[in-house]
């Protein structure tokens, strides 16, 4: 699952779209602000004019230029600010116009992603996987007890109390988790309650399936089909705020995908982001599938919550 040249051309695009459109309500504002007070205008004009005169008397050093000038145009400011509210518009009725104030809308901040270019650009990959739909009914707000019972109940109830403190002390605690147990218990419907949550507060988050995961981590390794889209995919991979990898072991494994899924998880390790794994396997038959190193490395870097009770899905078809 990636994004393709052209997709991510149109999501720069929109970006520029929306500052153009911002820049002109700004602008339109303006405009009318000077036809319904000739006085702001005014003001306005002053402070240009007096940008240049005290620019000039700093060169020729008048070294109190600098001071004089701060006085007198915060003075300016205050008067603008008064002309405005007294002709009945609000005081910042002019401020620079923006949707996200981090990145003013271009989309970066020092060089790097704004986290609203990140989330649009998982917003589209959500799209292409149709996930976006899912989320809107497999969500904390759906979330219910009555399938469980006993300890079943009991194991439940710990993997959704891991659920929400993993959420909810997201920013200041790296952390990943891993549910594993019988099919159907589930496992997929908290990970996509924890994805439509993290989404909502503005984190990036991908979602795989194991088959795709691995599918894309052999097509990066052997494909010759645009090496640079791959390139990027790979980088959001390595740097978003959570990937989730569901169904573990459902996927082909082998000694050159164990491999390259250890370096993953390492790579992810290192850069201290987090990671959801989720698997029907049972412990023993994890640790028996995958290599002693990666199984060491989910267990020491991993919280472990076991689900088990009958098949969901199979109870609401009856």
């Amino acid at each position: 699952m990636s994004l393709t040249n052209a997709q991510y051309d149109a999501i720069q695009r929109e970006y520029d779209a929306r500052q153009l459109k911002n820049r002109r309500l700004l602008e339109s504002r303006r405009a009318e602000v000077f036809r319904v007070c000739p006085a702001y205008e005014e003001a306005s004009d002053k402070v240009a004019s007096l940008s240049v005169e005290y620019g000039k008397r700093f060169l020729d050093g008048d070294e109190g230029a600098l001071d004089r000038y701060r006085q007198e145009l915060s003075a300016l400011s205050a008067q603008k600010e008064a002309l405005l509210v007294q002709a009945g518009f609000p005081a910042d009725y002019l401020e620079p116009v923006c949707e996200c104030p981090l990145c003013q809308d271009t989309g970066y901040v020092n060089g790097r992603r704004c986290r609203c270019y990140e989330q649009r650009v998982i917003r589209a990959l959500y799209a292409q996987s149709n996930l976006q739909e899912l989320l809107a009914t497999e969500n904390f707000a759906a979330l219910s007890y009555d399938y469980y019972k006993g300890e079943d109940l009991a194991n439940f109830k710990k993997a959704v109390e891991s659920a929400l403190s993993f959420i909810k002390n997201f920013r200041e605690e790296y952390r990943n988790l891993l549910f594993y147990g019988e099919v159907g218990t589930g496992k997929t419907f908290l990970s996509n309650c924890i994805a439509c949550e993290m989404l909502g507060q503005g984190y990036s988050v991908i979602y795989f399936s194991a088959s795709g995961f691995f599918n894309l981590l052999s097509r990066y390794s052997f494909g010759s089909d645009n090496k640079e889209m791959l390139y990027k995919t790979y980088e959001d991979l390595y740097n978003c705020d959570l990937v989730i990898v569901d169904d573990l072991g459902t996927e082909l494994s082998n000694a050159f995908t164990n491999s390259q899924f250890f370096s993953f998880i390492n790579e992810r390790f290192l850069r201290k982001k987090s990671m959801l794994i989720s698997t029907n396997l049972s412990l023993e038959e994890l640790k028996a599938r995958y290599s002693e190193r990666i199984f060491s490395r989910l267990t020491s870097n991993f919280t472990f919550r076991k689900f088990s009770g009958p098949d969901i899905r199979a109870c609401k078809n009856i």
